[in-house]
């Protein structure tokens, strides 16, 4: 069996700089890298609806802009099947049967859903399908046969539930399933971009975002807006740059080369750190330069998507392929969990043909 990927975005809102660095860019590596032998990219458009099913328009909405935003960054339609996750009815089919292989405790147990629940204040208005996510992404996970699923690390819980799902899965019924390895970032900058605010993480409900589809004169807006230490009140002040966000999406971002084009005072990003460290550099020379290597990055990003977004129907055609491709190869895999689990009554010919005899015999 080959190596295939699974991975994909709530369509809540436009992508942003954080769902790039921690996320899309990686993708778009795998993608090219030829070690793949399938990639499923899914927009999780009925995940979502878990703690938006009063708002459908937004998920409706956003299910464009999240294409979009692929597109852009460097998915390629040709090397990743981007597909619409309720497109896929065998995924739902799928949740069905592993929740029958976990438990309410064992749900409740998982660091994810707790945090998950406590961050969007569910309490006895905890929807069931949120609370059962783990096995909803289970289905999405397996129904692929995924080896690989690129995650943030807080989602490392969640994978592993699945790969408890699928052991028992196949304890129960035979070899069928495939267990997925989880896939973290090598960056850890990446792991978790901090808000433009300092806020740990960054997120659309806070506001604290620069989104992939910002204009360039909105991107420097909200990079010469960033909070950084403090206690660097002065030029001359001795600076930190742990929990310093400017410094943290330069990690992410900055490479060598950016000095000799944008800040030849220094040769890399440590002998930048180590001047700000000791005092003697201000902050808003250190936010020139981000702008300037973030504008480099994002600007073919935002030239792409205004070719894609000349045409809309064939975005919507991507996807329509996609989906078509990804229900094709679900299907495929719920053909043999039936099978496996003794509920394929109708393709089983020898089922059928020994209760034609027994009842002869009868």
């Amino acid at each position: 069996m080959g190596k295939i990927i699974l991975t994909g975005d709530r369509p809540t809102g436009k992508l942003h700089v954080g769902h790039y660095v921690g996320s899309l860019r990686r993708r778009v590596e795998l993608q090219n890298s030829g070690e793949y032998d399938r990639i499923f990219i899914m927009i999780a458009d009925a995940q979502a609806l878990t703690d938006n099913a009063d708002n459908p328009e937004k998920i409706r909405q956003n299910v464009i802009e999240v294409a979009l935003d692929y597109l852009s960054v460097g998915l390629d339609p040709a090397k990743s099947n981007l597909f619409v996750q309720s497109y896929v009815s065998e995924l739902t089919e799928m949740t069905f049967y592993y929740m029958n292989l976990v438990t309410v405790a064992r749900l409740q147990r998982n660091p994810t859903v707790k945090n998950e629940i406590l961050m969007r204040g569910f309490q006895n208005t905890l929807p069931v399908g949120f609370f059962t996510y783990p096995v909803s992404q289970t289905a999405d996970i397996t129904a692929f046969k995924a080896t690989t699923v690129p995650v943030g690390e807080d989602q490392l819980p969640m994978i592993e539930q699945a790969r408890e799902i699928v052991r028992k899965f196949n304890q129960i019924y035979g070899d069928v399933l495939v267990e997925p390895d989880a896939m973290l970032s090598d960056n850890k900058a990446c792991l978790r971009l901090p808000g433009i605010d300092g806020k740990a993480k960054m997120s659309k409900s806070l506001g604290n975002c620069i989104y992939l589809s910002d204009p360039a004169d909105e991107v420097q807006k909200k990079i010469m807006s960033m909070f950084t230490d403090p206690n660097h009140l002065k030029v001359s002040d001795p600076g930190q740059v742990e929990g310093n966000p400017v410094f943290t999406y330069l990690d992410a971002f900055c490479k060598d080369e950016h000095f000799e084009r944008y800040f030849p005072d220094y040769a890399n990003l440590d002998e930048m750190k180590a001047h700000y460290t000791r005092g003697g550099l201000g902050d808003v020379k250190i936010k020139r330069f981000l702008n300037s290597v973030m504008q480099e990055e994002l600007e073919p990003i935002r030239k792409r998507r205004k070719e894609y977004e000349k045409d809309i129907p064939e975005v919507y055609n991507i996807l329509k392929k996609g989906s078509d491709i990804a229900r094709e190869a679900a299907a495929e895999t719920l053909a043999e969990m039936k099978a496996a689990m003794k509920i394929n009554y109708f393709d089983d010919a020898e089922l059928i043909a020994e209760q034609a005899r027994k009842f002869r015999e009868e």
